[in-house]
């Protein structure tokens, strides 16, 4: 049987170039390759960039928010190193390594400013990018996510959900584990048929040596752990019912990041709210985003 993911890839692919998206392939140094989808034309729109979770490749993740947002801002969507079309021979495997490789490329491509909008992983990207880039990066929208994924936080989260490892949880070896995994991040996972599970996992299988050190390099102890300072506007958006990172999580993050953050959240909506409430989740982005764009604009 033919993967319908594939399938489905094929189709959405299509679809995004009908909303004025192209996919480019940018060499960001010799040996390592990024997979982003950009706007056809650019414009003087302001850019917003998308950063996917630990998962799906950046356009399955983004795929509602491409659709809604592509008309009124530049949209940019990478695919993490070994995610997607993004390869690397370095051995480098941490989250500030993502966050040089995603500035360098948005930087080949024109980009000068953005405001990123990053999930999970992509968050703690996102944050990194923020610390690292704080001439290109001028706000942030974050998603069920941290700014550094101590012993502590991975503990208490892992405790939550019954896991003993972030791989055992994040990279499932069989079609059911796969089915857990959705059903601890949605709020209510929609009832599919099986051989969907499996397609899924055939389509996520790549790359598994290098994701396991991915998330071993992302867990840092609370010792080297330390919070920077961020100039930028940032916004917390949740989903109000995340077992992985629970409200809790979001206002220690709120404290953590002081002033300059905002918060709200979304009712019945799991860790992956933007994909299972998009419509409500979108609603709520494009006023954020607004908002962060019209501040920025002042400060300018």
């Amino acid at each position: 049987m033919v993967n319908i993911i594939t399938i489905y890839k094929l189709l959405l692919h299509g679809l995004l170039k009908l909303v004025g998206m192209t996919q480019r392939t940018i060499e960001i140094k010799p040996g390592t390759i990024l997979n982003i989808w950009v706007p056809k034309k650019t414009t003087k729109k302001h850019a917003v960039v998308l950063l996917h979770p630990f998962g799906f490749d950046g356009i399955l993740t983004w795929q509602f928010q491409v659709l809604a947002l592509a008309k009124t801002y530049e949209v940019y969507v990478p695919d993490f190193l070994f995610f997607g079309g993004s390869v690397t021979d370095r051995p480098d495997r941490t989250a500030s390594f993502q966050a040089e490789c995603m500035a360098k490329g948005l930087r080949k491509l024109g980009v000068e400013k953005c405001t990123l909008v990053g999930v999970s992983y992509g968050g703690m990207v996102g944050f990194k990018m923020a610390e690292m880039y704080p001439d290109l990066v001028e706000s942030m929208v974050v998603t069920c996510s941290v700014m550094g994924l101590t012993e502590s936080v991975t503990n208490a989260a892992l405790e939550r959900i019954g896991y003993e490892s972030w791989v055992d949880f994040l990279l499932p070896k069989t079609a059911d584990a796969l089915k857990v995994q959705l059903d601890i991040a949605c709020y209510k996972l929609p009832t599919l048929p099986a051989f969907v599970y499996k397609h899924i996992l055939e389509a996520l299988s790549d790359h598994r040596k290098e994701r396991i050190e991915l998330l071993q390099a992302l867990v840092i102890s609370d010792k080297e752990f330390s919070i920077p300072h961020f100039s930028q506007k940032i916004h917390l958006l949740w989903g109000e019912n995340d077992k992985i990172f629970d409200m809790q999580v979001a206002r220690n993050l709120k404290e953590q990041v002081g002033q300059n953050a905002t918060m709200e959240s979304i009712e019945k909506a799991g860790h992956l709210v933007n994909l299972e409430r998009p419509f409500v989740y979108n609603r709520q982005l494009k006023t954020i985003l607004a908002s962060l764009v019209h501040a920025n604009g002042q400060h300018n």
